[in-house]
């Protein structure tokens, strides 16, 4: 049956003020209330105590006004702008506190948000009035409605969803995923060691999806997830009603950290919460992020997937072959964009590129820690900045910029050995003419990065500066390929790799070409170095060993508990 839409309305009025209404979807009136006249309206209320109020229809507004007069909260879904027009329910209701009103045409948007109202006033129950004249007026939208609502309430949903986690031997993972490297990774990884798992899409932009929640609740009671995973918090929203959602499901969350997290992390809000547990690529990090008041933090690298990343990946251009290859970004525009985000305020953006030089050179991986040390003036207008991304873009300016510069140092000491650099054309303007290297537009990472790294002899790799002591995703995937890599020193890598053995490193800029000449200059040394550092990795570090990691870990800390 479909829904009615084109009808008219006409007032019933008895001294003076309006009784009933008639509504007419053809030749033939319907009334509201009729016969029983308006004290049946004032009858529907459920009694106190009863759950959360949720009317289905406004109807002379007799009904919202009783149930506010108890002081709310109530959820009003009406979405009849005849009848609207002819009772002014809605605006005289507009501005009255404890009053949630609802009209969207979707009945799943509709749902929705009725279970995040929900969620905010503490989970409890539906109980559902519907006014026979909206069922009968469109039986498909308010019928539906009504059929949900009242199957929340009858199934005690939330008794459902807060299940003991890691009771099975193999748990189920929930992957909340986004268009990003690493999902496809991640989901290979869980095929790899046999789990069960899930994907929900949240949506390529920072909202959620259309659809998204009512999916995540109907497999926190279908699927029956042990934990859901994300990668740089993912699907959490910046006023964490997510991870309020979570914690009322009993749902654990793991979170890995692939990208700086606290330029992530301080755009959110109520995150740190018992079932959430962070994983972070930068061992760096942990002390900080522990310091934030989340009780779940751990160290967790990157890795490789060997079955894409593998020696005869396939057939490499001939424009591919050279003897030191570089692939990586400029950074030029990601500078250019802070630059552009920082325009209003000049006293800033004065003197950035010496800051940003001193914390490339300096050990201090913190932004904050060495703007609050080396540049504490710089510090304290920064922290006075008007609003959040604005304060978020000077750190961000400075750790690019950094970057932008040690690459662009780096690269430069490899001219001589007329190097293949990948990336974007601010290599072009950075570098100059094409006089003793050469450029190449960017790659695609799953499809062309397997052979680029076999056409080399020496694949060049240098760190960001928002990373100085982790270790990225090239250490990995260039071994993977049965390729030679050459790669700034660090501590982090001395504990995957042995230095000398497995990896070879350059200590500053200024041993880069010497380095170079030297393995280029040793085929039978690269080859060995190769094939022991692909051992190693084939050994302890693809995405299938880190995920076992990360399992066992979530499994450690919340067996047996619905958080």
């Amino acid at each position: 049956m479909t829904s009615k839409r084109d009808y008219r309305v006409e007032p019933v009025l008895r001294d003076g003020r309006l009784a009933d209404l008639r509504v007419f979807p053809g030749a033939k009136a319907w009334t509201l209330w009729g016969r029983r006249g308006p004290g049946a309206e004032e009858d529907l209320p459920p009694p106190a105590g009863a759950g959360l109020p949720v009317l289905l229809g406004s109807g002379l507004g007799l009904a919202l006004e009783r149930l506010l007069e108890r002081g709310g909260p109530v959820a009003v879904v009406d979405r009849e702008e005849p009848i609207l027009a002819c009772t002014g329910l809605r605006e005289r209701f507009r501005h009255r506190p404890g009053l949630l009103w609802l009209d969207d045409p979707d009945p799943r948007a509709v749902l929705t948000e009725l279970t995040r109202w929900q969620l905010e006033q503490g989970g409890r129950p539906f109980a559902a009035v519907a006014l026979p004249l909206w069922l009968r007026l469109d039986p498909d939208y308010y019928g539906a409605l009504q059929q949900a609502l009242e199957a929340s309430r009858r199934a005690d949903f939330w008794a459902k969803a807060r299940q003991p986690r890691f009771a099975g031997t193999m748990p189920r993972v929930l992957l909340f995923r986004r268009p990003y490297f690493l999902m496809g990774e991640i989901a290979r990884a869980l095929d790899v060691l046999g789990l069960s798992w899930l994907g929900l899409d949240v949506g390529p932009g920072p909202g959620l999806r259309p659809g998204f929640l009512e999916e995540l609740l109907a497999a926190a009671v279908e699927f029956r997830p042990d934990f859901a995973l994300t990668v740089n918090h993912f699907g959490l929203d910046r006023e964490g009603r997510m991870s309020e959602l979570l914690e009322r499901l009993g749902l654990p969350l793991a979170s890995w950290f692939v990208d700086n997290p606290h330029l992530i992390l301080s755009r959110y809000q109520g995150l740190n919460r018992p079932g959430t547990a962070l994983f972070t690529w930068d061992r760096d990090t942990v002390a900080s992020l522990s310091a934030l008041g989340f009780a779940h933090v751990h160290y967790l690298p990157l890795a490789t997937d060997p079955a894409r990343f593998r020696p005869g990946a396939g057939p490499a251009p001939e424009a591919w072959r050279a003897r030191v290859s570089f692939v990586g970004n400029s950074m030029r525009r990601a500078v250019d964009g802070c630059l552009e985000q920082l325009s209003g305020h000049p006293e800033l953006l004065a003197g950035y590129e010496d800051l940003a030089s001193d914390f490339a050179a300096s050990a201090e991986t913190s932004m904050e820690a060495f703007l609050a040390a080396r540049a504490p003036e710089a510090w304290t207008r920064s922290r006075a900045l008007p609003d959040l991304e604005s304060r978020l873009a000077f750190e961000s300016l400075l750790t690019w910029e950094a970057t932008r510069r040690y690459r662009l140092d780096c690269v430069r000491r490899l001219l001589p050995l007329e190097p293949l650099v990948a990336g974007d054309e601010g290599w072009r303007a950075a570098l100059g003419p094409e006089q003793g290297w050469r450029w190449h537009p960017p790659l695609d990472y799953g499809r062309d990065l397997p052979r680029f790294y076999a056409a080399a002899e020496i694949n060049f790799n240098c760190t960001s500066r928002q990373m100085k002591g982790a270790v990225n995703q090239r250490v990995f995937d260039v071994p993977a390929c049965g390729g030679f890599l050459l790669t700034d020193a660090g501590p982090q890598l001395a504990e995957l790799f042995e230095p000398g053995r497995e990896c070879a490193v350059f200590r500053e800029p200024g041993e880069i070409e010497d380095c170079a000449r030297c393995w280029l200059a040793d085929e039978k040394g690269r080859e060995a170095l190769a094939l022991r550092a692909r051992g190693r990795v084939l050994a302890e570090h693809t995405y299938a060993h880190r995920l076992g990691l990360l399992i066992e870990t979530m499994r450690a800390a919340f067996a047996g508990t619905g958080v």
